[in-house]
């Protein structure tokens, strides 16, 4: 495929809208005809004429359309959120790596993800449960600031409901109406029954989280090869071309977004990369 091909959206139509959290809404999508069904952890680069493009992480895949969800915090995104079904939108992808779920089929996965973090996670959870018998215990610690910004609140219910999985979830700042667990979601390591001789973690959220995540993983046994991270800093063109997110001799969009955490380790603690 040649770089013109890559770098061209194709028109796309929103076929349904959900509001998830506050200031957040996913995009359901259909394919165009050909377009490749991407992975869980990879994005697409979703293109609004005359405003610009934004890379965003595939949220759900199925029957042909594609889930991506939005926090609305740019020019893009506030054009995206007065969208609804119908409107087209242009899109290329899918980009990067996706998380390796079939490289531990047997094992325990465990997930922790923070805020938004949550969206590239959610349709591994999805396809976990699709194929429940091929893995072992699915654990996941989840964290938000408020009971308001939790995502997936109609889903996560089913979650809880799922045979050998247990959920635990926490925000930073209780309301009247919260009965959780307070605080950072790296709290919650500790209090999860995690076999470090037999699970694998895939972890997203806001950098400093992910670096917090990995240090109490490794209290409780984790090594840095049991350890995945999303990274999605300053993705612009998606292949590899411009540069803008590259992290020491990588590329985000193109080595990752998902990154064993031994391959980046000594770039992943320096923040200034």
């Amino acid at each position: 495929m040649g770089i013109k091909e890559l770098m061209t959206p194709k028109p796309a139509r929103i076929v349904k809208v959900v509001d998830e959290a506050l200031n957040v809404k996913t995009y359901y999508i259909e394919l165009p005809r050909g377009f490749e069904r991407p992975k869980p952890g990879q994005f697409n680069m979703i293109y609004i004429p005359g405003v610009g493009e934004i890379p965003i992480s595939v949220s759900d895949i199925e029957n042909g359309v594609v889930g991506h969800t939005v926090r609305f915090v740019g020019s893009v995104t506030y054009v995206l959120k007065n969208l609804g079904v119908g409107d087209i939108v242009g899109i290329r992808g899918p980009y990067g790596k996706p998380w390796p779920l079939n490289d531990y089929v047997g094992k325990d996965i465990l997930i922790v993800a923070g805020g938004i973090g949550l969206a590239p996670l959610r349709s591994v959870i999805k396809e976990i449960l699709r194929n429940r018998g091929k893995f072992g215990k699915l654990t996941l610690l989840y964290g938000a600031r408020t009971p308001k910004d939790l995502l997936y609140k109609h889903e996560l219910g089913s979650y809880c409901n799922a045979p050998n999985t247990e959920i635990l979830l926490t925000v930073d700042r209780a309301d009247e109406t919260w009965r959780g667990h307070v605080g950072v979601v790296t709290k919650l390591i500790p209090k999860a029954k995690i076999d470090p001789e037999r699970t694998v973690a895939f972890v997203c959220g806001p950098e400093i989280m992910m670096r917090f995540t990995v240090i109490e993983l490794a209290k409780v046994g984790l090594k840095p090869n049991q350890i995945y991270l999303s990274l999605e800093r300053r993705m612009r063109c998606g292949v590899g071309l411009c540069g803008h997110c590259q992290m020491g001799p990588y590329f985000v969009c193109k080595h990752g977004p998902i990154f064993p955490y031994w391959f980046i380790k000594k770039y992943f603690e320096v923040e200034e990369i």
